[in-house]
């Protein structure tokens, strides 16, 4: 009986977060209300604040769980969260590594850019959300800097501006690769930004 309750409870926190995503897609962030939520969950309000007391504390859940699990990111001490794959590929240096790893994320694009435009939109009006996704992708930047340090590249001030601007330019265009006219396919947008990322952090 407690696993089935367990289980329960599991579902109906899933249900949440997921009715939440769909509707700050959808309706966007400040249009979405815990009744909508709730509703679309199949569930009360009352419901929804035994899980989370808040929007944004169910905002929060999603980048730090959906996010993180998207990108392989497990809880470190020392930046909160970290990608054991994008430390050890930063720390091989290889080209073919580094293409390897751009490639590999692509494919979490459209589960994971969209949670950060949320993110940033909820960012935007909601004053306890104001370093959620910056925080995330300081994390990010946390991992290049522990490869660029493990294979001794770079002095010590060069590897966090190197790893800023690798972040920066993926995720700008992470963000706009749908959209943007850039008179290049997937694979060659892939290229040119494997491209760069080698020359930045080899």
């Amino acid at each position: 009986m407690a696993n089935l309750r367990a289980a329960q409870k599991q579902m109906t926190r899933r249900l949440l977060m997921e009715s939440g995503l769909d509707l700050f897609r959808t309706k966007g962030y400040a249009a979405t209300t815990i009744d909508d939520i709730a509703t679309a969950a199949g569930t009360t309000r009352v419901t929804f604040y035994a899980y989370f007391p808040t929007r944004s504390d169910l905002m929060k859940a999603l980048i730090a769980e959906q996010l993180n699990d998207s990108l392989q990111r497990t809880a470190s001490a020392e930046h909160g969260s970290t990608a054991l794959g994008l430390v050890a590929t930063v720390t091989e240096g290889t080209p073919e590594a580094i293409h390897a790893w751009i490639r590999q994320t692509a494919e979490s694009w459209p589960v994971i850019w969209p949670l950060i435009r949320i993110g940033r939109d909820a960012a935007a009006i909601d004053p306890d959300l104001a370093d959620l996704v910056e925080r995330w992708l300081e994390e990010a930047v946390g991992d290049i800097e522990d490869g660029l340090a493990a294979a001794g590249r770079f002095a010590p001030h060069q590897r966090r501006f190197r790893g800023v601007l690798a972040m920066a330019e993926l995720d700008y265009v992470a963000q706009h690769w749908e959209r943007a006219d850039w008179k290049l396919d997937r694979e060659q947008l892939l290229q040119e930004l494997g491209d760069s990322w080698v020359r930045q952090l080899t």
